[in-house]
């Protein structure tokens, strides 16, 4: 390797980006990344030097675990100090929960962390995949002086990098798969890389330290006019359940029928702990506001403010993997830790 360049490592987790037609039969089938060059001469023009790592068994996005994430860090882990920056191939329907949960996992990441997919595969003739791909390695290999510019989990996907923990997918059939609704794009791809460094995330000077421990006891409740009393018991009454995201309506709105409250403060009371998210898709909660949301905020519910989903779900089995004791908990969860939320 030629020690002035950048070094990039690849990790191929599977998904879309990763297939390939073979000629022969028309079918997909997974590309071998140890031929990536050859396959893609366009990346011998980056002024990085590249090597790749696959998944032994490529997974669809769909079957993501967090077992999958430990995967992943844990080869980021093995290969810090030997690589300038990292670009993770991902499956699109579940990339912004890995991104998000890759966030907390690596505390005082000093180095990017890019994850990148595509909507159409990498031999596809109308393929997003090169695009993506060669970007994401370029993003990553950006540098001021011998500092990586970009020191945080990312996400680029169609001329933009995202934080990562702040994207959700939004649409199944277009390039434009993901937006980050409640934070700017960190960079742009364009005619120039415009990188916006007032939004770049400042971590700790400090060593890497690596996390690896989820609880992933937890439920997502969506709440909609009719939910039943019925429906919401098998979750706050059920004994495994140690925390809930709540995705509640508007600025952090819910019904205030007797019933729906006191399994609320009945689920609060046994050590669940209920964590209060928009369903909208951009804005924050913000308890009080209303009188429909004031009453969650008397009995301990956690806001989650301007946090999506992915990263409010990812981030709870992160610290229930603390066994942080309650008000703990909430205080942690209430800060941001990664640029999570504002």
């Amino acid at each position: 390797m030629n020690e002035n360049k950048p070094k990039i490592l690849l990790i191929y987790t599977g998904g879309t980006i990763g297939m390939i037609k073979n000629p022969l039969t028309a079918s997909l089938e997974a590309f071998n990344f140890d031929h990536l060059l050859k396959n893609i001469p366009e990346l011998n023009i980056l002024d990085c030097e590249i090597q790749t790592v696959s998944f032994r068994v490529p997974i669809d996005s769909s079957n993501m675990h967090p077992r999958y994430w430990i995967q992943m860090v844990e080869l980021i882990e093995q290969h810090y100090h030997n690589y300038d920056g990292f670009v993770i191939l991902h499956g699109s329907d579940t990339m912004s929960y890995s991104a998000s949960a890759l966030s907390f996992m690596l505390e005082n990441l000093q180095k990017p962390v890019i994850f990148t997919g595509s909507q159409l595969p990498i031999g596809d003739l109308r393929t997003d995949a090169k695009e993506n791909l060669i970007t994401s390695i370029q993003m990553a290999s950006l540098r001021n002086g011998i500092e990586p510019v970009i020191k945080e989990v990312g996400l680029y996907f169609e001329y933009k990098l995202y934080r990562g923990n702040r994207t959700t997918k939004i649409n199944a059939d277009h390039f434009e798969a993901f937006e980050s609704l409640n934070y700017p794009m960190l960079a742009e791809s364009g005619v120039h890389l415009k990188v916006n460094k007032d939004y770049l995330f400042q971590p700790q000077n400090q060593e890497l330290v690596v996390h690896k421990t989820f609880n992933t006891n937890v439920a997502i409740i969506k709440l909609f006019p009719g939910i039943s009393e019925y429906s919401l018991n098998c979750f706050l009454n059920n004994p495994s359940i140690k925390g809930i995201i709540l995705e509640t309506y508007g600025a952090g709105n819910a019904t205030t029928e007797s019933w729906f409250i006191d399994l609320l403060v009945n689920a609060i009371n046994s050590g669940i702990h209920i964590i209060n998210v928009t369903q909208c898709s951009g804005g924050s909660v913000a308890m009080g506001q209303y009188a429909t949301s004031e009453i969650l905020r008397k009995i301990g519910v956690i806001s989650g403010l301007d946090i999506t989903t992915e990263a409010a779900i990812t981030k709870l089995m992160f610290l229930l993997g603390k066994n942080f004791e309650s008000k703990e908990f909430k205080t942690n969860f209430e800060t941001s830790l990664r640029g999570e939320m504002s």
